[in-house]
């Protein structure tokens, strides 16, 4: 697979062919599972990018300081906008930020006079975490659009609505500028569709 260059939120879960954008619940727990089976910092990686939502460039830009372990949050610098320094709060299960301090040692990193601004967590190019992802998605016999680090964002987020966490908190959580951006998620469809459905005949 070759990777996509950045651009803008499409603004459906579905691309022109009809395919979906988005992992379901149980293709990120396949991804999940596969990581658990790859290189601990690619398993680290792996686990930010399902969690959060973040964008893989976002990821590669987290320094330990910007991991919270005591407010149980990543802190992402949001790339996406028109100047540098927005920065938003994402929270992560704790498992994600054991694993974290364990093969990152965040907590040590921490501790020092730069309180852990010096370590960056994955000293790696864009293509080089994008090949680690796909190779985590072979690995689970995950295919398609949707199996990628866009296809982990989305699914982040359709999840989160599946949850019924309210969109203006799930757009802060993925750094959209506007609402509308966000919304897409509100059309979720297949099983997430069946479960949000499901509250109404219960």
């Amino acid at each position: 697979m070759k990777p996509p260059s950045p651009s803008p939120a499409g603004m459906s879960l579905h691309a022109a062919d009809g395919s979906r954008k988005y992992l379901t619940a149980a293709e990120r727990s396949d991804f999940l599972k596969a990581a658990e089976r790859a290189d601990r910092q690619v398993r680290t990686l792996c686990m930010t990018l399902t969690y959060s939502g973040c964008r893989i460039s976002e990821a590669l830009a987290l320094t330990a300081d910007r991991v919270d372990l005591v407010a149980g949050v990543l802190v992402f610098e949001s790339l996406k906008k028109r100047r540098s320094g927005v920065w938003r709060a994402v929270p992560v299960p704790p498992a994600l930020l054991e694993a974290l301090d364990l093969v990152h040692g965040v907590r040590e990193a921490q501790g020092r006079r730069d309180r852990g601004k010096a370590l960056v967590l994955w000293p790696w190019s864009r293509m080089t975490a994008w090949r680690r992802v796909a190779e985590v998605m072979a690995e689970a016999r995950l295919e398609g659009t949707q199996a990628s680090p866009k296809g982990l964002r989305h699914g982040f987020g359709v999840a989160a609505v599946t949850a019924g966490i309210p969109l203006n908190l799930v757009q802060k959580w993925l750094g959209h500028a506007q609402l509308s951006t966000t919304a897409i998620y509100a059309d979720a469809v297949g099983a997430e569709e069946q479960n949000i459905a499901a509250r109404m005949w219960g």
